[in-house]
């Protein structure tokens, strides 16, 4: 799979509608029971990017991205601004955020997760596009040095220590990222007369399983 470690501009992004999206599936029995079941693990994500767009200069940048992404060929970064860090949207982000593992004494590489908890229940999220120079990675609550202890790849999440932590040892980070997606059309329509009534162009944005 082609993708471009190039982000979306976040200020288009911004006014962006989208968000996550499950796929269940529903049988109702004669009863008037329900069994439902889905083959997704994972939520998926969609965005429309042609809400962000506000002037026609607007245009001007997101038709030059469409271009260089050759439409939906090649995938891209895209800035979430309703669920960007590992922490609360109000909150600094810190070392001690999210747990991604404990230490065994011999495991060298963590992936970056983000947990969303409600109730008892929870869910699991791998983060595989963190921003450059956002992520805190900490030991048993005790920050660690980025370069000295350990290293991020920030083509796909993943944290690896020069030397395994220690078995039982509590492996936290903290970080913003960004959603791996690409467009879902191959054509972006845009009628001038249109848009300058306040008519956007549908722009669908999705999000890619990396």
């Amino acid at each position: 799979m082609s993708f471009h470690e190039i982000r979306f501009p976040s200020d288009l992004s911004f006014g962006a509608l989208g968000g996550p999206e499950r796929r269940t599936h529903i049988v109702s029995l004669v009863s008037g029971h329900e069994e439902r079941n889905s083959p997704w693990a994972h939520s998926r994500r969609r965005y429309d990017a042609g809400l962000g767009l506000r002037s026609l200069d607007d245009i001007d940048v997101l038709l030059a991205f469409f271009e260089a992404r050759h439409g939906r060929l090649h995938g891209f970064r895209w800035k979430d601004w309703a669920d960007y860090k590992s922490c609360a949207a109000s909150a600094v982000v810190s070392a001690s955020d999210q747990q991604i593992g404990l230490g065994d004494g011999a495991t060298t590489d963590f992936q970056l997760i983000k947990t969303y908890v409600s109730g008892d229940s929870t869910y699991q999220r791998d983060i595989s596009k963190p921003v450059l120079g956002s992520v805190l990675v900490s030991v048993d609550n005790v920050p660690v040095v980025e370069g000295a202890d350990y290293a991020i790849d920030n083509s796909t999440g993943v944290v690896s220590f020069g030397n395994a932590p220690a078995s039982g040892a509590v492996i936290a980070a903290g970080f913003e990222f960004d959603v791996p997606v690409r467009f879902d059309n191959d054509a972006i329509l845009v009628s001038m007369e249109t848009f300058q009534a306040g008519q956007v162009p549908d722009v669908p944005v999705v999000e890619l399983r990396v």
